[in-house]
């Protein structure tokens, strides 16, 4: 089963395999900005603008929505000729859900340029399996496949991978289908027991400098919280060749 189904022009609607782990009545929220990445990708095909990549993806999640049909829209902020500024909104029943905004730029032939100082970590085959169910319900959890090497309470390297298609019959790029994991990253190493303290994420922002390849994607992650309510979890992001960007969730901390 895929995660959602489309229902018209710019509608979807989200199956079973999208329903959340603070509430299973409401959809895990990863899918959804994966579902908004590909709605960008499309428009910027029908655009004739394929010429240009993904290089930022920010979201700003402004409320929980229920597993049901939803509305996207896209729309072009800075138009350019080599970079683009895009945005793209996630409705359910006229309520904004998810503000998203793009970076689509003009990639060139830096080969010889590459490279990073960010350390890479095991393989997916030298990393350990591991049941997220054991601490999250939903069926967004159940729907993935995780390896993890936990290295303390909330700071563990891990990679994950879905045989679920993003959208039915349809095909989505795998940057998409990469980006609708991302979100995952908030649970995956908690730093306190979900069911005493919750601290469900506001916003995601990734910043990409290669494209994702492979089924596995990847994720050396730390979480931390302040004093007063705040936290992040911070991921570099890898796939089987190394590490490919940076990710920041913006997190409310609150003791139940």
């Amino acid at each position: 089963m895929s995660y959602f189904e489309r229902t018209g022009a710019s509608t979807y609607r989200a199956t079973s395999n999208v329903s959340g782990a603070w509430d299973p009545a409401d959809q895990h929220i990863a899918p959804a900005l994966g579902l908004l990445a590909h709605v960008v990708e499309m428009d910027r095909d029908r655009r004739g603008r394929d010429d240009l990549v993904i290089g930022r993806l920010s979201y700003d999640i402004l409320g929980t929505v229920p597993v049901e049909e939803m509305e996207t829209s896209v729309e072009v902020l800075r138009p350019g000729r080599t970079i683009e500024l895009v945005e793209a909104v996630l409705r359910h029943n006229n309520r904004d859900v998810v503000r998203m905004r793009v970076w689509l730029l003009q990639p060139r032939d830096t080969a010889d340029l590459a490279g990073t100082a960010l350390p890479r970590i095991p393989s997916p085959d030298d990393t350990p399996a591991w049941d997220p169910a054991t601490v999250w319900p939903g069926g967004f959890i159940g729907s993935v496949e995780v390896r993890r090497a936990q290295v303390e309470p909330g700071r563990a390297a891990f990679w994950v991978r879905t045989t679920q298609p993003l959208v039915d019959d349809e095909k989505a790029s795998r940057l998409a289908a990469a980006v609708g994991l991302l979100d995952i990253a908030n649970g995956m190493t908690v730093r306190a027991d979900p069911k005493a303290v919750v601290f469900p994420n506001v916003d995601l922002t990734a910043h990409l400098f290669a494209e994702p390849q492979g089924d596995w994607l990847g994720f050396d992650t730390t979480v931390s919280f302040g004093t007063s309510g705040l936290g992040t979890t911070s991921t570099v992001i890898h796939d089987a060749g190394g590490p490919i960007g940076t990710m920041t969730q913006m997190l409310t901390v609150r003791p139940r």
